[in-house]
């Protein structure tokens, strides 16, 4: 097999490089001199450089080729996540500024392990290869174990950091073992390219005469013992990285010690990275034509709903609170994606925008009260934020615009992302998943409405822990105020949005088959 490529073939990775690059250039800076204001600028302005990059092939009419190296796939749908991923880690980079400035220890190498996990991120939305999906996952993960643990002296952070690393290898050994199976099975490493049974057949997708035999044979396959298995363990393992209950114990107890960008982090570029992975993987093989996946993945969505709701309403931890209510929206997340598995995958990328944005908002707001050594804890408790109204006004309407629209109330962006889920399940007649929806978004206004009430209480007369004054003069405190103006004009005018959302198909054979099979 010849691996000689050209520049121009390579292309398509361009904002990936872009990303790649700017980490080694923070390498080198921080090996010749350390500056945390430098560092930091040079790793916002290399994931500028990505984002203006990105912008200029959607919007510009820059067409690339759409495969490379037969590892990754490039369209619109992996456009559009990776747009996400690197405006979650510009906001993350930027609350890191803040949180970590007085931190008497090295603070460099925080920006290098993000950008080194940005740029597996990145990958992982454009996989179409087992190999490619493996080691990009990877790629995203190993750092985070650094990051959760970059501030070691508090005990919770260390604890989170071996928590993360000891379920997060359960997960990819778990991830390996399936594609071993599959690859026993089939001889090859892609996503949609089993000889013997379709792969001639993909090539001419348009030309399939008989689709319903063609499907059976289809749902003929995946029922091999081999195949199953190997899906399965995959499916699981996807489910541990996502935090799907019963795989989510981690999930809370992590959120709870990591330092609060680096939550925000995990809970939006590592989330939205493997939720885009997923659903590529899912339409592009074809596994989701096998009924008993439609199954696993309702069984999975229900149980993330109940579990995350109700143990959300017992916290009186900030943090843990978001950390279960993650746990149910990816589970709402999920429904979208079952109920237009054949159709398209706008509602799931509405649903990703909006949740990322609100996600960003919420721990932003938690990160700017916070201090790796501001009495070596963080702002997490609901007793530091009581009566946090009379003494930041401004930064309490944020994270109340944030709850809202978490909670998914109207003229917020959280309302709209529930909306179109509850569309798409109404949509494909899941009575069932759609009244899911609505009973866990009843369940969750309890506790966000708990989070509201706290805020406005009658102040302590010396608050533990407080916002440094000036906050909103900040980069950080300007990006937190700029993610909760986007979740109200979301809300109030969502087309643009629903637009760019319906617009990024992914480009597979297999996919336009699920369409014709609907």
């Amino acid at each position: 097999m010849n691996f000689t490529l050209s520049l121009s073939e390579l292309m398509p990775l361009a904002p990936v490089m872009i990303v790649a690059l700017t980490a080694i250039v923070v390498m080198i800076l921080t090996a010749v001199r350390r500056s945390h204001n430098l560092i930091a600028t040079v790793s916002v302005v290399g994931l500028n450089l990505a984002v203006i990059n990105i912008v200029l092939v959607m919007f510009g009419g820059i067409h690339a080729s759409p495969n490379v190296m037969g590892l990754f796939t490039i369209d619109s749908f992996t456009l559009l996540y990776q747009l996400i991923i690197l405006i979650a880690a510009l906001a993350c980079c930027t609350l890191s500024h803040a949180y970590i400035e007085g931190y008497r220890d090295h603070r460099e190498e925080l920006y290098i392990l993000m950008l080194i996990s940005v740029a597996g991120a990145m990958l992982m939305v454009t996989s179409s290869h087992y190999a490619s999906f493996f080691i990009s996952l990877e790629l995203m993960s190993i750092p985070v174990y650094g990051l959760l643990a970059y501030t070691h002296q508090r005990a919770g952070s260390l604890e989170a950091g071996i928590k993360y690393l000891v379920l997060s290898a359960t997960a990819s050994a778990m991830l390996l073992m399936g594609m071993a199976y599959v690859y026993a099975y089939t001889g090859t490493l892609s996503f949609s390219n089993f000889p013997g049974l379709y792969g001639n057949q993909l090539a001419q997708a348009g030309q399939i005469t008989d689709l319903k035999d063609f499907v059976d044979q289809l749902k003929l396959f995946f029922v091999q013992p081999m195949i199953l298995l190997g899906m399965g363990l995959m499916i699981m393992a996807i489910a541990f990285k996502l935090s799907l209950a019963p795989f989510h114990k981690w999930t809370p107890d992590v959120y709870q010690g990591a330092p609060a960008p680096i939550a925000t982090f995990l809970a939006t570029v590592a989330k939205v990275a493997t939720i885009g992975l997923m659903v590529r993987f899912l339409l592009t093989s074809g596994v989701m034509l096998v009924p008993s996946t439609v199954t696993l993945l309702t069984v999975l969505a229900v149980l993330s709903i109940v579990v995350g709701n109700l143990l959300a309403v017992r916290q009186v931890n900030l943090k843990r609170i978001l950390g279960y209510s993650s746990i149910a929206h990816f589970g709402y997340l999920l429904i979208a994606l079952i109920s237009l598995t054949y159709a398209s995958l706008g509602s799931v990328s509405v649903y990703v925008i909006t949740y990322t944005l609100t996600t960003i908002g919420a721990f932003g707001a938690v990160a700017l009260m916070s201090s790796p050594y501001n009495n070596l804890d963080e702002a997490e408790s609901l007793a530091d934020y009581r009566g946090l109204f009379w003494r930041r006004p401004v930064l309490t309407a944020t994270l109340t615009v944030m709850m809202l629209s978490l909670a998914g109330i109207p003229l917020t962006a959280g309302f709209i992302g529930k909306f179109m889920v509850v569309l798409a399940a109404v949509t494909a007649e899941h009575w069932l998943l759609a009244a899911m929806v609505i009973v866990g978004s009843g369940i969750g206004l309890y506790y966000y409405l708990r989070v509201m009430v706290v805020m406005y209480m009658t102040p302590p007369d010396k608050p533990r822990i407080d916002a440094v004054d000036h906050w909103g003069q900040k980069v950080g405190g300007l990006m937190v105020l700029g993610a909760a103006l986007l979740v109200l004009l979301i809300g109030i005018y969502p087309d643009p949005i629903i637009n760019l959302a319906l617009k990024s198909e992914i480009l597979s054979p297999m996919h336009s088959i699920l369409s014709q099979q609907h």
